[in-house]
Parts: structure tokens; C-alpha cells; sequence
């Protein structure tokens, strides 16, 4: 098996997964609505990556992993478990390689996300829907293929990539004040301290996170990682558990979290799709709810807003809209 690589990316390794998934993965626009930035209170500049490859920023993260291999590794293939973006984007960077890719599942996962996993080429794996199985499954996989493990959020090499998103951002507009990003597992938000200390160290990085999975709040402010929780939210892409090397690179970068409850979520997710005309999904959307829940914190400053992804269930919108108002009214 392949010695794990250094569990802490650099600023150095952020700019070399921005050249190494350059030919892949699609730089995405940078957005503006005037609309928006009257209800906030503040210039807003969203950065869309629903519009990325599999419509999540986790295509960057997953090709450069990918990329990253030697031609030895990559015969072997790769592995990972997920039941959503994370699956999707590794199948579909494995298949700009033309390797194999492995996907571990829980039973229960949605059918329509393991179509979409597997519609990329990837091959499933079915397990109990607990992490110890998805875990022992996937060491059970490396040990039968060889296959390269990719974990979705706390592997270097994925966090590399996840960071272009926000180094992309701040070339686009450089002098931001302010950078919120969503906060799961913690890939993203890791990337992304390690890109705003790079290339624009006064800009302050904001955490959006659910009420109903606070760990990373919980974690930041006890400054230690607490990791027993049960998550309830709509947020589906962020009810993981905070990774150890996430929780400390966002420790030393000083990161600072905004907490978020589903219903200003499911307001802001309504706003992008009206006044932006943008389908974001809740865990995206919630970046914009955390500047919309905190005005005076972002008031007249110029704020970056990474919209993590778009893949909503259309069958489920009705539903999630009903009974939300048409516009956000600010308390």
C-alpha cells in the first residue's frame, strides 16, 4: 500500500493543482447581482461553481488527486466512499485518465446520486451505512485492486484542489474583504484558508455551517475537535465529520464560523434562484445565508461567496420552496 502522502498542503501545492487540473476542470464565472447586494448590505462577488464539472466544486479537489498519481498508481486505480458529489467527481476524474475508480456506498443512498456515480464509470461497492463499514470496505477494496485510496475531504491532495476554487475567486477579484465558504468535512474550507494566506492574507475567512451539524464552531471555539453529533439539516453535503488536518489547518489560519438554521438556508436558496437565476443546493446556498443572518458583520464590505454546487433534487423543490417567501426580510 502507498505511503500517505503529507497530511498538511501548502500554498505551493494549491498553485500546482491550479496548473495540473487547468486542461480539466472548468474555471468557473465569478457573479454579481445587484439585487443581492442590496439585501446584504454589501457587494457580493459569488463564485459559481454549480457551472464545474459533475455541478460541484469537488471535481477540483478529485482531479488533482487524480492527476497527482504516478503512471504506477494510476493503473492501480482509486477509491473512495461517498454517496454523493465526492463519488460522482472522483468516476468522472478517473475517467479523464482513463483508470479505474472504485465507489463505496452506504445501502439507503440516494438512487438517483449512485446512477450518477455510476453513469461517470465508476464501480460500486455496497456496505452498511455506517463509517466503520464505508471505511472497512474500502480498505478491503485497496487490498484486492491496489487502488489508490481519495478521501473526500481529509487527503491533501483533494484540499490542493478544492483551494483553486478561492484562488481563482480572489484573482478575479482581488481585495476582498471577506471569503464564505461552506464548512462539512472541511475540504474546502481548509483549501481555501491555505489560498486566502497565500495570495491575499487580509482577507478574512467566514465559515457557513448548519445549526443542526455545528461541530466546526463547537471545535474552533473549544479549540479541540468534537466529533459526537448526530447532524439534522437539509444540508446534505455537510453533515460529515470534521477531519482532524481540516480542523487543524482552519485552528491555525484563524478561520471564524457563522452558524446558519435551514430556514434561512432554504430562503438564500431561493434568492440565487430568483434573483440570480441560480440552482444551488442547500449546502451551497448557505454561504449566502450566513452573510444575509449577520448584516452588520458585512456591511459595506466586499465579500466573496463561494457557491459550493448545484445538484438539487428537482423532485424535492416544491417541497423545500413551500411556505418561503419570496424575498429574505432582514430582522
Amino acid at each position: 500500500m502507498n505511503p500517505a502522502p503529507t497530511p498538511h498542503p501548502g500554498f505551493d501545492d494549491i498553485l500546482a493543482a491550479a496548473a495540473r487540473i487547468a486542461p480539466h476542470a472548468h474555471a468557473t464565472p465569478v457573479l454579481r447581482s445587484r439585487t443581492l447586494d442590496a439585501l446584504a448590505g454589501c457587494e457580493l462577488h459569488l463564485k459559481a461553481e454549480p457551472l464545474q464539472r459533475t455541478g460541484a466544486f469537488k471535481f477540483r479537489g478529485a482531479c488533482n488527486a487524480v492527476w497527482s498519481l504516478t503512471d504506477a498508481e494510476a493503473a492501480r486505480g482509486v477509491v473512495t466512499h461517498s454517496s454523493g458529489n465526492h463519488g460522482a467527481a472522483l468516476a468522472l476524474a478517473a475517467r479523464t485518465r482513463g483508470i479505474a475508480c472504485h465507489v463505496v456506498v452506504p445501502e439507503g443512498a440516494v438512487a438517483a446520486k449512485l446512477a450518477a456515480i455510476e453513469a461517470y464509470g465508476a464501480t460500486l461497492h455496497h456496505c452498511a451505512p455506517t463509517i466503520a463499514a464505508r471505511e472497512a470496505m474500502c480498505a478491503q477494496v485497496q487490498v484486492d485492486t491496489g487502488a489508490e485510496l481519495v478521501h473526500p475531504y481529509t487527503d491533501p491532495r483533494v484540499m490542493a484542489g478544492q483551494g483553486t476554487a478561492v484562488l481563482e475567486l480572489l484573482a478575479h477579484s482581488p481585495g476582498l474583504d471577506v471569503v464564505v465558504v461552506p464548512v462539512g468535512g472541511g475540504g474546502l474550507a481548509a483549501g481555501s484558508a491555505i489560498a486566502i494566506a497565500g495570495a491575499s492574507p487580509t482577507t478574512e475567512l467566514v465559515l457557513a455551517e448548519p445549526a443542526g451539524a455545528a461541530e466546526t464552531h463547537a471545535s474552533l471555539a473549544a479549540g479541540e475537535r468534537l466529533t459526537e453529533f448526530v447532524p439534522d439539516t437539509i444540508c446534505d453535503g455537510l453533515r460529515g465529520t470534521l477531519g482532524a488536518p481540516n480542523f487543524d489547518l482552519l485552528r491555525a489560519h484563524g478561520a471564524q464560523v457563522v452558524v446558519v438554521d435551514d430556514d434561512a438556508t432554504v430562503h438564500a436558496m431561493r434568492l440565487l434562484w430568483q434573483r440570480a437565476k441560480l440552482l444551488v443546493e442547500p449546502s451551497s446556498a448557505i454561504a449566502l445565508a450566513a452573510v444575509l443572518a449577520e448584516p452588520a458583520r458585512f456591511a459595506g464590505k466586499r465579500v466573496g461567496i463561494i457557491l459550493s454546487g448545484g445538484n438539487v433534487d428537482a423532485d424535492a423543490l416544491p417541497t423545500l420552496f413551500a411556505g418561503t417567501s419570496a424575498t429574505f426580510r432582514k430582522e
